[in-house]
């Protein structure tokens, strides 16, 4: 039996970067969306933090993450993720999930 797999990233943009963090991470959610293993992929916003993201994805299991990080569209990500932003990623399983 698979076992669902959710990652939080939050994501705070470095001055100046914000314009440019959304641009990357609204750019790749088509296709996150769009890889067989995954079942959300969304981009949220603090209203208190303007420069505050934080990435929402839910995954069929631990094989569709590595599938995601061997993408196209992640690598670009991580090649330019840390020039925008300080970022936490955490990668978690279910605990007790209704």
């Amino acid at each position: 039996m698979s076992t669902r797999m959710k990652i939080i990233a939050i994501l705070v943009a470095r001055s100046g970067q914000t314009d440019a963090l959304r641009e990357l991470l609204f750019g790749m959610a088509p296709a996150c969306r769009a890889e067989p293993g995954n079942l959300r992929w969304d981009i949220w916003r603090d209203p208190a933090e303007p420069a505050r993201f934080v990435l929402d994805e839910l995954y069929i299991d631990a094989d569709a993450v590595a599938a995601h990080r061997e993408t196209p569209h992640f690598k670009a990500y991580l090649a330019r993720i840390n020039d925008l932003a300080e970022r936490t990623s955490l990668l978690l399983e279910p605990a007790a999930v209704a």
